[in-house]
């Protein structure tokens, strides 16, 4: 049990100085004074410091991504203490180009080592490629049997990576993630990489025309890669439509591509519920000339889906709105019901931080990762 005392709560909504007790996996009790006296119980003075739900990262390459300059290219795999360091209490992982060397199974099995480590993690069956790999043959049987399976992605579209999917692929490829969704009671989000193609959101909008998928069944993601792109984005939000900006591009992009000011211009339009932020974590970040040869090679940080939350604050979006994209909307378009929220009842996954916004402490399903900027867990095989 762990008592956090006098710390100032945004649930992401500001509920001003509250003490917090966690019990087991959960958050127990919020109150403005609890009297406590229970065996075992770990107390935590948090006076000064901000409690925000733990940061969900909807879009990570868990064993690395890349490849797209050969083999010496492909990124290394995600380490336990850059996530528990970013506040990243939950991660969902993807794979990417690469269907081939990298399998399911090798990421369900990484996924599985992180949840045994100490944060939450899920999956997306597939990868760019159209029909998408599976575990049995089905995307509708891998949802429903499959425990950590939330979703299909992340498909490409508009890009030369892509597998120029026909729209009757996408159609199928779509229905039986939404069936799939239902039976088993989880998102069955398509997750869909868009490219630099001149096609932009054209196929999903033809989707959502021509099917009766709703449009809360898709995420498309890297949208901010051009301000052409992130334009036609515009229609997809005023149809109800949820995008997500890609953090470890920042440095590479101009200001009007930032994820911070993206979600501070859109907050004032109103669209504040249909913004989400993914790092695009251990993902290659290839830079391709004209003609399409690859020449230069990024590695995506987790770390920046803080980055970029913190840097929407101190320019001016209050701290409960900039804490949207990256905690309470990821939760609501995967269907996480106890994530996203410090509320009573959900998981007692919690970030503490300073008074510049800086991560202090990481709590994640009721355990301390760190403590007063102190790592206390890492990864198993991590000096």
């Amino acid at each position: 049990m762990i008592l956090l005392r006098n710390v100032v709560v945004y649930s992401p909504y500001p509920i001003g100085i509250r003490d917090i007790l966690i019990v087991a996996d959960k958050i127990a009790v919020i109150d403005e004074r609890l009297i406590v006296n229970l065996p075992h119980l770990k107390t935590i003075d948090c006076n000064g410091k901000i409690a925000v739900p733990g940061f969900i990262d909807n879009h990570v390459h868990l064993l690395g991504g890349g490849g797209e300059g050969g083999f010496r290219t492909r990124t290394p795999e995600l380490s336990f203490s850059e996530l528990v360091r970013s506040g990243t209490t939950t991660v969902v992982g993807c794979l990417g180009t690469d269907g081939v060397t990298r399998s399911l199974e090798s990421l369900y099995a990484k996924a599985k080592a992180l949840e045994e480590e100490g944060v939450s993690s899920y999956i997306y069956v597939g990868s760019y490629r159209v029909p998408p790999v599976t575990f049995t043959g089905s995307i509708i049987k891998d949802l429903v049997l499959i425990d950590k399976v939330i979703g299909v992605g992340e498909i490409a579209i508009s890009d030369h990576r892509s597998s120029q999917p026909t729209m009757d692929e996408l159609k199928r490829l779509v229905s039986d993630a939404r069936v799939g969704g239902m039976l088993s009671g989880k998102a069955g989000l398509v997750n869909v990489h868009v490219g630099d193609g001149s096609a932009m959101l054209e196929p999903l909008f033809h989707l959502i025309e021509t099917t009766e998928i709703p449009v809360t069944q898709f995420l498309p993601t890297h949208i901010n890669r051009n301000l052409k792109l992130l334009a036609e984005s515009a229609k997809w939000l005023a149809v109800g439509g949820t995008i997500d900006l890609t953090t470890s591009v920042s440095d590479l992009l101009e200001k009007r591509l930032q994820p911070w000011y993206i979600f501070s211009e859109l907050l004032k339009e109103g669209f504040e519920n249909q913004i989400t932020f993914s790092s695009d974590g251990q993902g290659s970040l290839p830079r391709f000339d004209e003609g399409g040869s690859f020449v230069g090679l990024d590695i995506g940080k987790v770390h920046t889906l803080h980055e970029q939350m913190v840097l929407a604050v101190k320019n001016g979006v209050p701290l409960e709105k900039a804490l949207l994209p990256v905690t309470q909307n990821v939760a609501r378009m995967l269907k996480l019901n106890r994530k996203g929220l410090i509320s009573e009842g959900m998981d007692g996954d919690i970030v503490l931080l300073d008074q510049d916004f800086n991560i202090d402490t990481v709590i994640a399903k009721g355990k301390v990762l760190m403590l007063n900027k102190q790592q206390l867990v890492k990864g198993t095989f991590e000096i």
